[in-house]
């Protein structure tokens, strides 16, 4: 993911915000569920209350126009029997306190016969609640207000109230851990057709530029449609730009020779000098340009191929013998010779192509810049599961201050100069080999006489 500008992560950025939805709604939970259990044990509580006004109110009767209480045992022991809370109770017939705490304070104005009515009042220091029930008697003919009030203290209704909160919030706490796996799996299912999609693209061999037709989801078909749409484009630029290298390889180099043997022809022809010098300067720059057009072609071609390397298997040795064969007749020019020291096969896989053309430029090279009537040798060898190619010259070998830098494009040695050449062959050399899983080394001999360049290659 080198040089890609990131904004941010889709699957966190969805895991937040379906955590932060998870969040939200279990604290919902934790409130709904504490104000629905608080309200629930108010309510029992309230009935309970209720249900002992209601029998202490029963149990009131009027004997010869008098007015008794017989409490009854179970008015009272149904509240100790909800929690130990102190229980208080009072009983008033108009302003007249019969029975109880005459201290408990009393509804104003009092509700009505069918409407009881529920306080939290303090009463001796305490957080009491209070039902208060009325019925309306007639005593010697007269009208009047019965009310009857039963308080209990808070204590054990709050202790049950925190019990149910701790209850809610575990509850809040189980639901939010659910919901964050869920969210993240959730957010992993959400971007595995996406993750998919890049895999299967990644997993692609680079000259595999079929449109992406497997199923995705609706919200990925944009995604995919220009993905394809890019694709289709870049194999027909790939396409052109192969014919075009093909074709310029032959357009440039075709006239440039047919130039240069018109040109020799020409030079048989004249006799004087300064004519002939003419010439001969013309057929340098004809071979610099020749040499210099089919190197920045055979360039382009490697970086071509490089990024569509297909791999066959290859034979160095093989590959090599045809190599110095059709360049025998160049170096018997200068009474170069050739030596090719190879016994057994040396097979690796590659790009023949590119391995041809890497090993043609570093023997030309060599034949190049040798001296006449010396030795060029071209060694293969086994080496710790690698395969070597040296090519050793007399041609006085490199610069030492520049060994680092030759590979470079379009760097040459001091050594070079009045040699035809483009500073190339080195630089294609090196990137075929790095393509393969190699290198290129380069040293000068022991006695300094000359230089030697060597590709390595992993063994097939």
């Amino acid at each position: 993911m080198s040089g890609v500008r990131l904004s941010g992560s889709i699957r966190r950025r969805l895991t937040l915000q379906l955590v932060g939805s998870a969040a939200i709604l279990a604290a919902l939970l934790f409130v709904i569920v504490q104000t629905f259990t608080r309200d629930l044990a108010e309510e029992t509580h309230d009935r309970i209350l209720l249900a002992s006004a209601t029998s202490i109110m029963d149990a009131v009767s009027i004997r010869s126009g008098e007015v008794t209480v017989d409490l009854p045992y179970a008015a009272l022991s149904m509240l100790s029997n909800v929690s130990d809370d102190r229980v208080f109770y009072r009983v008033v017939l108009g302003q007249e306190t019969l029975t109880g705490y005459p201290d408990l304070p009393l509804p104003e104005p009092l509700p009505g016969d069918d409407d009881p009515l529920f306080q939290t009042l303090d009463f001796k220091g305490e957080s009491v609640r209070v039902a208060t029930a009325v019925r309306r008697l007639s005593q010697n003919g007269v009208p009047t207000h019965l009310a009857i009030s039963v308080a209990q203290t808070r204590t054990g209704q709050v202790e049950r109230l925190d019990a149910l909160s701790r209850t809610a919030l575990m509850l809040g706490a189980g639901f939010f851990a659910v919901a964050v796996l869920l969210a993240v799996w959730a957010a992993q299912s959400s971007i595995r057709p996406l993750r998919d999609l890049a895999g299967m693209v990644a997993r692609r061999g680079p000259k595999d530029l079929r449109s992406v037709t497997r199923p995705v989801p609706s919200e990925m078909a944009p995604l995919v449609s220009s993905l394809n749409s890019f694709i289709e484009r870049l194999r027909l630029s790939l396409s052109r730009s192969e014919d075009f290298i093909a074709e310029a390889a032959h357009r440039v180099r075709t006239p440039l020779a047919t130039v240069r043997t018109q040109a020799e022809n020409t030079l048989h022809r004249i006799e004087r000098p300064e004519n002939r010098a003419a010439l001969r300067e013309m057929i340098r720059a004809i071979d610099e340009s020749s040499r210099a057009a089919g190197q920045l072609l055979d360039h382009a071609m490697v970086s071509f191929r490089v990024d569509s390397l297909e791999r066959s298997p290859v034979d160095l040795t093989e590959l090599m013998h045809e190599l110095v064969d059709r360049l025998r007749p160049v170096a018997d020019l200068k009474d170069i010779t050739l030596e090719l020291e190879a016994t057994a096969p040396h097979p690796i896989l590659g790009d023949p192509i590119l391995v041809q053309n890497a090993g043609r430029n570093l023997l030309d090279n060599a034949i190049k810049y040798a001296p006449d009537e010396s030795l060029v040798r071209v060694a293969l060898n086994t080496e710790g599961g690698m395969q070597t190619v040296t090519i050793c010259d007399q041609a006085g070998g490199f610069p030492t201050d520049q060994l680092d830098q030759l590979t470079e494009r379009f760097v040459r040695g001091r050594n070079a100069e009045g040699t035809i050449g483009s500073g190339l062959g080195l630089t294609i050399a090196r990137e075929v080999a790095e393509a393969h899983g190699g290198r290129l080394e380069i040293r000068n001999t022991q006695d300094g006489a000359g230089a030697c360049v060597t590709l390595v290659f992993p063994s097939a």
